[in-house]
């Protein structure tokens, strides 16, 4: 059955939507990427907090400008084709068709699988386990999210609320049990570069704040999205830092960074440190609840785009694809994205997933930071319900910021990034094709 999907997500869908997106796998596994790559020392990787999240306000508070000004189903695909033109408008959404969207839901599959692995106690690395386990959880939130747009929303709602007990629990005790150690002395261990290694562990927090845009794509069944999808946005991440650099301190209040460096989940190891074995089971069961509730989150906002590219018939099965049930829900577009992430989720590798999904989307990121100072210039008289404060430096932090990210990246994980720029390239055929068929018919 095909037809419009219908303006029923208000500001709380969209509010937890960032929120849930955003929190997620990251804060509670990042910490082992980070302090292996500062060699066991805490004051790079917090530092690396504090830079992520205030990159992260800069480009939230400058991509919300274009996001309220072209409030339409498909998100940042929507934003870079009005402002650069469609060729490149489709390359974004089928970056985040065929790479970001599955790339991250894999990610966050994979280390739901290893989580759950150790609780039912195996190993992280057990993969007659992880693998059965991420392609479960993948088909199980693609059936739930089929249901309709409202009742993923009502997923979202409920997983935020879960994820933020864990969040307050080891916060809360972390400070009260731990005892107080430095969080920024040493900055880096012995043989680290600080300025390489900044921008390797940048990626991994820019992974775990990373979501925020993506709400953007939901604009157009937001029902006052010109009000709400601001407030959502900055909101959430300025909540989201906040709570960040708190539990990364309260972590280290309790295991030093050396200890995180060497196990898969800092977090349940703090809590385990905290509230004994069982305890720390507890939480970690609150953690699986975090990471499923990101997985949604991206599977509720990620087949939008792949929804709103075959719209326009550009990408291959486009009449299927473009297919809405009763619920309102893009069904097919959702399947699409879900068979994608489980091709992903068959490597079980969650960094380097993490890493790819980053180094692609920030490219397009920085593009969008960049069509903001563009549409200022070029759209004058553009009807904008929201303007970025303190233009133009907040979106000059911003470009600078992705910027550096994205370049330090080509060169300490080129094949990584090389991985990202072909997959991403090879849509430039695709979109030749279709387009072409498109204006033959």
């Amino acid at each position: 059955m095909s037809k419009e999907l219908q303006k029923n997500l208000g500001f709380l869908a969209a509010l937890s939507t960032v929120i849930g997106v955003v929190i997620g796998s990251g804060v509670f596994f990042k910490p082992q990427a980070i302090y292996t790559a500062t060699n066991g020392a805490p004051g790079l990787g917090i530092l690396a907090w504090i830079l992520g999240g205030l990159i992260t306000i800069a480009g939230g508070l400058t991509a919300t400008e274009v996001s309220a000004a072209i409030p339409k189903t498909g998100g940042m695909m929507i934003y870079i084709e009005e402002i650069y033109g469609k060729r490149l408008g489709f390359l974004t959404g089928w970056m985040q068709t065929v790479l970001f969207f599955p790339g991250t839901i894999a990610a966050c599959a994979v280390i739901f699988a290893q989580q759950t692995s150790e609780l039912l106690g195996s190993t992280s690395d057990n993969m007659k386990l992880v693998l059965p386990i991420s392609l479960g959880i993948i088909i199980l939130t693609s059936f739930l999210n089929t249901i309709g747009s409202s009742f993923g929303g009502y997923i979202q709602t409920i997983a935020t609320i879960g994820k933020l007990v864990p969040l307050v629990l080891i916060i809360v005790f972390g400070f009260i049990k731990g005892s107080s150690t430095s969080v920024f002395n040493p900055m880096v261990g012995p043989g680290v570069n600080t300025i390489t290694t900044l921008g390797e562990i940048l990626i991994s927090t820019l992974f775990a704040y990373d979501g925020w845009i993506n709400v953007g794509a939901i604009a157009g069944e937001m029902e006052y999205p010109g009000k709400d999808l601001p407030k959502a946005i900055v909101g959430g991440l300025s909540l989201v830092m906040v709570v960040y650099l708190t539990i990364n301190i309260a972590y280290l209040w309790v295991v030093p960074a050396s200890e995180l460096a060497n196990v898969t989940s800092p977090a349940s190891l703090v809590a385990t440190k905290i509230f004994g074995p069982i305890g720390g089971k507890l939480i970690s069961i609150g953690i699986l609840i975090s990471v499923f509730g990101t997985l949604n989150g991206y599977l509720l906002t990620g087949p939008r785009v792949s929804y709103a590219l075959s719209t326009g018939g550009l990408i291959p099965g486009s009449k299927m694809l473009s297919k809405v049930n009763k619920g309102s829900s893009p069904y097919n577009a959702i399947w699409l994205v879900a068979i994608i992430s489980s091709i992903y989720a068959l490597t079980g590798q969650f960094n380097l997933l993490s890493d790819l999904t980053v180094f692609a989307v920030w490219v397009f990121y920085v593009l969008t930071f960049i069509g903001v100072i563009i549409l200022r210039k070029s759209k004058p008289d553009l009807t904008r319900p929201y303007k970025v404060p303190l233009y133009p430096i907040i979106p000059v932090i911003a470009i600078l910021g992705g910027a550096f990210v994205v370049i330090n990246q080509l060169f300490t994980s080129p094949i990584i990034s090389l991985g990202g720029i072909i997959i991403t390239i090879i849509g430039l055929p695709i979109y030749q094709y279709r387009s072409k068929k498109e204006l033959d018919k």
